[in-house]
């Protein structure tokens, strides 16, 4: 249980920088929160996703795969929807 609590706190830890990044840098190449293995599974499990990724597009494009609905853009992607994602990934293995 200790593995698993040191595991997801290493993960909500992240989560919580790439909101935070998402809301002040969004322009930013994603490449700066994300390696190239991550990159190429987000592109191949997401739709039209540009050449040059930026870190909005890439929270945005994990933040559908939680669930996030595009037509209610008036709420911002915060821990909550990119956490569902990580739940849902967690609960299919």
């Amino acid at each position: 249980m200790k593995a698993l609590l040191g595991f997801l706190s290493v993960i909500a830890v992240e989560l919580l920088q790439v909101t935070y990044l998402h809301r002040t840098e969004p322009d930013t190449p994603a490449v700066s929160i994300l390696n190239s293995v991550q990159i190429e599974v987000l592109k191949a499990k997401s739709r039209k996703l540009p050449p040059i990724l930026t870190i909005a597009l890439a929270v945005e494009a994990v933040a559908s795969l939680g669930g996030y609905l595009e037509h209610r853009r008036k709420t911002p992607i915060g821990i909550q929807v990119l956490g569902a994602w990580l739940v849902k990934f967690i609960c299919s293995l």
